[in-house]
């Protein structure tokens, strides 16, 4: 079986929700949640494992980066239609609600992204589209 650091996509989403976060959570010297959307065309449940840093209290954050595309990953189109959604972190799971970072924002919250993924920067690089910060702030549950 591959180890955690080798999983991408699916094959990492299962094994942390099988493992309720105790693989897949620590993934390349980062820390992993998993976004649950709302597909924006098909209405089905999406399943997303991003690398994240707690923000004050009660909000996660999140880059939309999809490694410098000029499209924005589909996950973020989903949170533009619905941007209530949910996370889970190891075996906590929640109800948050998305927002992309204010531009006062959002350079300390790169900053604190690039801290633990350099490779943010470089993305930005890549293309000429902004690549946002997508603050999770923890909701009501419903």
């Amino acid at each position: 079986m591959a180890t955690a650091d080798a999983l991408h996509g699916d094959a990492h989403v299962d094994l942390y929700l099988k493992t309720g976060g105790e693989q897949g959570y620590e993934w390349n010297g980062t820390h992993i949640l998993i976004l649950f959307t709302t597909g924006n065309k098909s209405g089905q449940e999406r399943r997303h494992a991003l690398i994240f840093r707690p923000w004050g209290d009660d909000a996660y954050l999140v880059v939309a980066s999809k490694g410098g595309t000029d499209a924005p990953p589909a996950w973020f189109r989903n949170l533009e239609a619905n941007p209530n959604a949910e996370v889970q972190i190891k075996a906590d799971r929640f109800p948050v609600h998305a927002r992309v970072a204010t531009d006062e924002e959002k350079p300390a919250m790169w900053t604190s992204m690039t801290e633990v993924w350099p490779d943010y920067d470089t993305y930005q690089t890549k293309t000429s589209r902004v690549i946002p910060v997508v603050v999770l702030e923890r909701a009501a549950p419903s």
